[in-house]
């Protein structure tokens, strides 16, 4: 089973995604596997939010901010993954180090053939991501060429995905596979 959600910050995506993870997991075994890299004290905040809110949900959590495929290394492929999320991880694939000035124009492909090779090798997925595309502001070209990535990421997985979300304030939308998600939940 792979699940894609996306939504703005704070509108509920992580929450629904650990419900959804766990509601797939059965017995097997739970990941998250967590992309954030921090780069200050908001991130280390965040971080600390959402360990706290998963803290009795059973997730082993498996760091990996760049190379997702890698952790298929240290984790039993018939368990439920929940990656969160596509933002950080194409984040630290597209900047690498936060002292780098250069931008990666190959983490867009990459980012698609990894979660896609993990989605493919894995039990159930569970795909977390930002969605940052509806304002009208006009960017710097390194922030519209990531806006532009990261909706193509986007816009791959939603294709094979057997389930399509997108979360505001709270409230999902379904997309895809609306007959799936309400045998799940």
């Amino acid at each position: 089973m792979i699940v894609f959600i996306c939504g703005g910050s704070k509108s509920g995506k992580s929450s629904l995604a650990q419900n959804i993870s766990k509601a797939l997991s059965k017995d097997n075994p739970l990941y998250y596997v967590a992309t954030m890299i921090p780069s200050d004290a908001e991130d280390k905040e965040k971080i600390r939010l959402h360990i706290e809110d998963r803290a009795d949900m059973g997730f082993d959590t498996v760091e990996c901010g760049t190379d997702i495929v890698t952790v298929l290394n240290t984790t039993d492929k018939n368990g439920t993954f929940m990656l969160d999320s596509v933002t950080a991880l194409l984040t630290n694939e597209m900047y690498g180090d936060f002292g780098n000035i250069g931008v990666d124009i190959k983490a867009e492909e990459r980012c698609i053939k990894d979660i896609r090779q993990l989605a493919e090798t894995v039990n159930n997925i569970v795909i977390v991501s930002d969605y940052i595309f509806s304002d009208a502001e006009i960017y710097d070209e390194s922030t519209e060429l990531f806006r532009k990535s990261l909706a193509d990421i986007g816009n791959n997985i939603a294709i094979y995905a057997d389930i399509v979300i997108e979360m505001n304030f709270g409230n999902a939308t379904v997309h895809k596979g609306k007959d799936i998600y309400e045998t799940i939940l």
